[in-house]
């Protein structure tokens, strides 16, 4: 999920503000369609590009560019290629290369139920630990949407109708915080930097209504899921505007909801991020049980690294599985719609994967290494292998919310160039939003040339813009393309820089000509 800074307005001018969080603008706008001018000679083409960005407004900004053929290896534009920016999130493209290349594109990722201890006449005698692998698509539509009662429906039908103990939610899989580095304290109890669980469930993303009382009254706060942010204190008073303020400090699991809400207001909407996902999966899990007449003697409690563990899963028996969607479609998930926690969770997912063959060929690395470090480690390894120097391209995390994650645009193209020509190339090009089709893009270039031909990855946070992706020309050359634009301030009454990002694609598109 693409972040940006802003603040909400309601009716009346009134405002609303989520504190120390970022709020991503609307996607939902579609763009007024531009007038393409067709070109042929590679010289016309680089004025149009020229003058999208050479407009007065962007004399204090950072733009860099990269165009190059695929059919012939062709440069056919360049504008400070070389140059280190922050590419946003097109940097979930180098976590899909390495993941597809440690992982590939067939694997599902495991939710297990393991029994800790021997099961006797329809009882378990020990614990049972919900185990979680990493899959960030658990719970969600279109996929193991009812995870918990499969579980539970498995177990049930191996003979296991008591758990004489507790219930275990473990996400000790991944070692390390549960945010990536780099990523923004302010950003934390927003849903696009939700954390990235090993036992994630329903994206890690409670949805929150407020709604208005009697003038004076306590306003209502409403949590769907229910019980998914168990420690709430609400100050929010009914009154003549609108001025909501929720807070929750970096690593404190209680929200604070404090200042007014009109009473005349429509209800007010909320993405927050959960506090703690494997808590919450335990508890949906408790109650599934439940459903299928299984009881829990103990409690529901958690496992997080680095705890101690209580109970190793390596030693109990797996007694029920779900397994996650194949990895190309997972990324297909989290390309299109920019989704932070998919591409988070699968970067230490892999990394998990490294850690593990490295101790197999007994060549560990000395000293502790998170499950994110082993991934982005390995990750730069690759990048070596395919000709990308850690001077030009150095990340840090898999989502690209960190402002330390750095690119140029020959290194983009570079990449783009080599994920071409893997056989997963045309999957992986299909995974990337569609311009006025799908993800990101639905809305923009709509009826120009690029619409249903340009699949590209959008980056966009306070300040950055970026573009990077595949385009075919009107002379049927395919290119390779990076657009980034950084440090750029805009003025209120200015237009959007994607409309800029977008003008340079269209003319790409369009162009007629031959690299």
């Amino acid at each position: 999920m693409e972040a940006r800074a802003m603040r909400y307005l309601f009716r009346w001018g009134a405002t609303c503000t989520l504190i120390g969080a970022v709020i991503t603008m609307p996607t939902g706008i579609a763009a007024p369609p531009s007038t393409v001018v067709s070109t042929t000679s590679q010289q016309q083409l680089a004025t149009q590009i020229d003058t999208q960005i050479d407009q007065p407004r962007f004399a204090s900004a950072s733009w860099g560019i990269s165009v190059v053929s695929l059919d012939n290896g062709h440069t056919l534009y360049t504008r400070n290629a070389d140059r280190l920016l922050q590419p946003a999130s097109t940097a979930k493209l180098y976590t899909a290369a390495f993941v597809l290349d440690t992982l590939g594109p067939d694997y599902r990722v495991p939710t297990q139920l393991i029994a800790i201890g021997s099961v006797e006449h329809g009882r378990l005698n020990g614990s049972l630990m919900l185990h979680g692998m990493g899959d960030p698509t658990l719970g969600t539509p279109g996929t193991n949407s009812d995870w918990a009662d499969q579980l539970a429906t498995q177990l049930a039908a191996n003979g296991v109708h008591e758990v004489h103990g507790d219930l275990i939610a473990d996400d000790s899989y991944f070692e390390g915080p549960p945010i990536g580095s780099g990523w923004e304290a302010r950003d934390l109890q927003s849903w696009f930097a939700v954390p990235a669980s090993a036992l994630s469930v329903q994206e890690n993303v409670a949805d929150l209504t407020i709604s208005p009382t009697g003038i004076g009254g306590t306003a209502s706060l409403m949590f769907d899921p229910p019980g998914s942010m168990p420690h709430v204190i609400n100050r929010i008073v009914t009154g003549t505007r609108n001025d909501i303020n929720l807070y929750r400090a970096p690593g404190d699991s209680t929200l604070y909801a404090f200042g007014t809400i009109a009473q005349r207001s429509e209800p007010q909407n909320f993405k927050l991020a959960i506090v703690d996902p494997a808590w919450f999966a335990g508890t949906l899990l408790r109650e599934a049980l439940s459903r299928h007449g299984i009881h829990v003697d103990g409690s529901v409690r958690v496992q997080h690294w680095p705890q101690q563990s209580a109970a190793d899963p390596d030693k109990g028996t797996v007694v029920a599985q779900v397994l996650s969607p194949p990895v190309m479609e997972v990324l297909s998930r989290g390309l299109k719609r920019s989704q932070n926690l998919y591409l988070q969770n699968l970067l230490q997912i892999a990394g998990v994967k490294q850690k593990v063959a490295a101790e197999q060929a007994g060549d560990p690395d000395a000293g502790f290494l998170s499950s994110e470090a082993w991934g982005t480690r390995a990750m730069h390894e690759l990048l070596n292998h395919i000709g990308i120097s850690p001077d030009t391209a150095q990340m840090e995390e898999g989502a690209g919310l960190s402002r330390q994650d750095l690119a140029t645009p020959n290194a983009m193209v570079r990449l783009l160039t080599y994920l071409a020509s893997q056989p997963y190339g045309n999957d992986l090009r299909d995974a990337l939003p569609n311009a006025g089709v799908d993800g990101t893009l639905e809305f923009r270039m709509r009826d120009t040339p690029a619409m249903g031909n340009v699949h590209a990855k959008t980056g966009s946070m306070t300040y950055v813009r970026c573009m990077v992706g595949y385009v075919t020309t009107a002379s049927g050359e395919h290119l390779a393309f990076a657009i980034m634009l950084n440090n750029y301030v805009q003025d209120a009454d200015e237009p959007s820089p994607s409309r800029n990002l977008d003008a340079i694609v269209e003319l790409l598109a369009a162009y007629h000509g031959h690299g």
